[in-house]
């Protein structure tokens, strides 16, 4: 079955396109034997879309259709897709959605650090094509980035695992989250949530939440951490906790982070990873919370091909839980100003 020529979606056409996209034929990637046709199911609502619409991180190239935590059938497969897709599968593609395949970090299997990376939209793809995202009812992509959603994982769980969950199991997972270990979450949002869930599947001794309101206390207790900290209200946390985090990882994209406080609660060799971007630039910090006890910091962004997978594997396999809610595809523009609104509890997903 072949998917339709022309797609269709929400278009963004400026910087005032959230909450006033407009529902448009688009002209996709051009076909290639390389590439899948999806027929959109699913498309999580990801920060990044917001960001993008309104041109936060610089000058969009509008029009453009966002969205890249996509989960569909795969409609149309090329003889060169590989990865073992056929017609009828249900994949998926996260915010990457190609790589050069020759570069040093491509070839050690760290495709996400490739310079060369084609995000899913926003971007040009190798022939010149736009990269069109999945505010759509198809999104056709590289196969080499098409993902086989695992039997018993829910779609609308899977669907934000490819971008908002990849983007904190990876600095959970490279930088030693397990037994023993304390962990803090900086955020409980869409991000943030995934995060305080696997940390506890990946067995922390301790998990910590970090919000700066009090208002989610109950709901990170549920989700599984063991504190709550309301940096806002809560004083002294940084002396209450100082000295006893292994990792700290922090997805809020607000240039107010109060990232002073966090390095004073690392451990001797403590790590603080921001993998929120803001569109302004994080604030300073004194070197001597860092030099005496050898802490670091450093960033991360989304995951390998392979650290996908062990994701969405390890998700099917333990029946982790997360906190969705699905919204029809139609109302995308209300929606965008809900997510803006700070309305998610915790992670939106698009359904057709």
């Amino acid at each position: 079955m072949a998917s339709r020529q022309k797609f269709q979606g929400w278009l963004g056409k400026d910087e005032n396109a959230v909450g006033n996209m407009s529902y448009e034929e688009f002209q996709p990637k051009k076909w290639s034997e390389d590439d899948v046709d999806i027929q959109i199911s699913h498309c999580g609502m990801c920060g990044s879309d917001i960001h993008t619409l309104r041109s936060g991180w610089g000058g969009t190239d509008y029009p453009c259709c966002v969205g890249h935590e996509i989960v569909g059938k795969a409609v149309r497969v090329g003889s060169n897709a590989g990865r073992g897709i056929k017609e009828g599968d249900v994949v998926g593609v996260g915010a990457q959605s190609d790589a050069c395949m020759q570069c040093e970090e491509c070839k050690a299997g760290e495709e996400n650090h490739c310079s060369q990376m084609t995000n899913t939209f926003d971007d040009k793809f190798p022939d010149g094509s736009k990269s069109m995202g999945g505010y759509a009812n198809y999104a056709r992509v590289p196969g080499r980035f098409c993902f086989k959603i695992p039997a018993g994982l829910p779609l609308s769980y899977a669907s934000p695992l490819l971008c908002g969950g990849v983007t904190i199991w990876t600095p959970l997972v490279e930088n030693g989250c397990g037994p023993g270990k304390t962990i803090g979450i900086v955020g409980t949002g869409g991000i943030g949530h995934f995060g305080v869930i696997f940390a506890k599947a990946l067995g922390a001794k301790r998990v910590i939440a970090f919000s700066r309101k009090p208002e989610k206390r109950e709901d990170a207790l549920k989700m599984g951490a063991d504190e709550y900290v309301a940096t806002d209200e809560d004083k002294e946390w940084e002396q209450k906790y100082a000295r006893s985090l292994d990792l700290i990882v922090c997805t809020i994209s607000s240039p107010n982070i109060p990232i002073q406080g966090y390095l004073k609660t690392l451990r001797v060799r403590g790590q603080f990873i921001q993998v929120g971007a803001p569109e302004d630039v994080i604030p300073g910090f004194d070197a001597f919370d860092l030099i005496p006890k050898a802490a670091k910091i450093g960033g991360s962004i989304i995951g390998s091909r392979t650290q996908i997978e062990e994701m969405l594997r390890f998700c099917a396999e333990r029946k982790l839980k997360f906190w969705v809610e699905e919204r029809p595809m139609a109302e995308a523009n209300q929606v965008t100003k809900d997510f803006e609104a700070g309305k998610p509890r915790y992670r939106y997903v698009l359904v057709n």
